[in-house]
């Protein structure tokens, strides 16, 4: 066995596809399955059983897997330990997140880190897509909602670097701080808090999201589905509908609230960390990073929120009996 065909093998084992394991690796399909032949071949058995695109490992392909993630975990510490003993060079850290905590306490962090000679390469992803770059080591450090990926399968350490609220933002020509009820509201008004804006993270949040619009805006539809909080924000900004989204993806820079405001809301707290593994805390430019983030994250500026609405604020009040 060779590493290359190792780490083609964990890829794939944890991909389950092909397809996806070729272009987190940027390998051809035809390449990947010659390697994984190559490797079957020299331990003597099948690792995978191969069926409608999907990569299922054999019994004998999960002992490798185990042993294959030990190795690794190994080579890549060596390899990471042995890069802060090369005179002149300098560590490069791969960080991956979404595009407003990034925005959000990145900077400050890698102002807090600018002794240490760190080169960072930024990526901004969705929490799967982080997640999938965490597993295939192509990042050392993502940063996501701790909620927005099952517990279950997450083998990293998870480090809490900021915290947001989540607030409810909406157009501001709609003065939605003067509304008891849609009732009052004017039928354009009504309208547009009726369209809300919906994220599929795939995760138990967006079932909470969900069930929070039911409940404040119980004659809700949904208008559009993103994967950016940016893009909702934008179409808030355009008059197209509304959205529940965490305080810093209004992170406060120069017109990034022209015509939205954002309400304060009882959907409780983000929960953002720094996920990488274990043998990256321990080294010196990754622990750093995460240690200068942790700062940041404190100093954070939230964008100014308005108290909570009556709108919000009655879909709390308990029902009165008949």
């Amino acid at each position: 066995m060779t590493l290359h065909q190792l780490r083609i093998f964990l890829t794939v084992a944890q991909s389950a596809t092909l397809t996806r394991a070729s272009k987190q690796l940027g390998l051809a399909q035809p390449s990947l399955s010659k390697q994984l032949a190559g490797l079957e071949e020299s331990v003597g058995t099948r690792l995978f059983d191969r069926g409608h695109n999907r990569m299922l490992l054999t019994d004998a392909g999960r002992v490798l897997l185990r042993h294959a993630q030990s190795v690794l975990r190994e080579i890549d510490e060596a390899e990471a330990g042995l890069r802060e003993f090369a005179a002149g060079k300098r560590a490069i850290v791969r960080v991956a997140g979404l595009n407003s905590v990034i925005k959000a306490v990145l900077p400050q962090a890698l102002m807090r880190c600018g002794a240490f000679g760190l080169e960072v390469d930024i990526q901004e992803a969705a929490p799967g897509d982080v997640l999938e770059l965490l597993y295939s080591r192509q990042v050392h450090i993502g940063l996501i909602a701790a909620d927005s990926v099952a517990r279950a399968s997450v083998g990293f350490r998870q480090v809490p670097v900021v915290e947001d609220p989540y607030v409810f933002a909406v157009p501001r020509a709609i003065k939605l701080a003067g509304l008891a009820d849609l009732d009052a509201a004017a039928p354009e008004a009504a309208r547009i808090l009726n369209s809300c804006v919906q994220f599929n993270f795939g995760t138990q949040h967006t079932l909470r999201v969900q069930q929070w619009y039911q409940r404040v805006l119980p004659a809700h539809r949904i208008v559009a589905h993103c994967r950016t909080y940016e893009v909702a924000l934008e179409l808030v900004r355009a008059g197209f509908g509304v959205s529940l989204v965490p305080a810093l993806t209004a992170f406060p820079t120069q017109g990034s609230l022209d015509g939205i405001e954002l309400f304060a809301t009882d959907h409780g707290t983000r929960h953002t960390v720094a996920m990488l593994a274990d043998q990256h805390l321990r080294l010196t430019p990754y622990k750093q990073l995460v240690e200068a983030l942790q700062v940041a994250g404190r100093n954070v500026t939230l964008p100014p929120v308005s108290p909570m609405p009556r709108l919000i604020a009655s879909a709390l009040e308990p029902a009165v009996p008949a």
